[in-house]
C-alpha cells in the first residue's frame, strides 16, 4: 500500500558526512510529516528530526547544528544530511511518514526498513 525506502547509509570515519534519502510511494493522498528515527543496540528508538509538508523542522538537541532534514514534496522524498558525525551517531536509521492513503479518513504512520549508519573513531 505504502512503501518507504531508505538509502545512503554506510561506514564513515568520525567527522565525516552521509546523506540519507527516503522515498515514499503508493496510494498517498496527503503527507502530514516525515521524520528520521534511529535505534542503537539495546536502546529505545528515538526521533532524530522531522519535517512537515510545509517545511517546519525539529531536531533532538544532540544533532542540532550537525544534521539537516529537508524534503522534496513533489517526489515525496525526505533527506537527512549528517555532518560532523560522531561514533555515538552509530545506529540503524529509520524513515517514518505520517500520511493519509487515498482510502483513509485519518493519518497513519508508516516505516521504512532501516539503513545502517556506522561511525568509526
Amino acid at each position: 500500500q505504502v512503501q518507504l525506502v531508505e538509502s545512503g547509509g554506510g561506514l564513515v570515519q568520525a567527522g565525516g558526512s552521509l546523506r540519507l534519502s527516503c522515498a515514499a510511494s503508493g496510494s498517498i493522498r496527503r503527507i502530514n510529516a516525515m521524520g528520521w528515527y534511529r535505534q542503537a543496540p539495546g536502546k529505545q528508538r528515538e526521533m532524530v528530526g522531522s519535517i512537515t509538508s510545509g517545511g517546519r523542522t525539529n531536531y533532538i538537541e544532540s544533532v542540532k547544528g550537525r544534521f539537516t532534514i529537508s524534503a522534496d514534496n513533489a517526489k515525496n522524498t525526505v533527506y537527512l544530511q549528517m555532518n560532523s558525525l560522531k561514533p555515538e551517531d552509530t545506529a540503524v536509521y529509520y524513515c517514518n511518514g505520517n500520511l493519509y492513503v487515498v482510502s483513509d479518513y485519518s493519518p497513519r504512520n508508516y516505516w521504512g526498513q532501516g539503513t545502517q549508519v556506522t561511525v568509526s573513531s
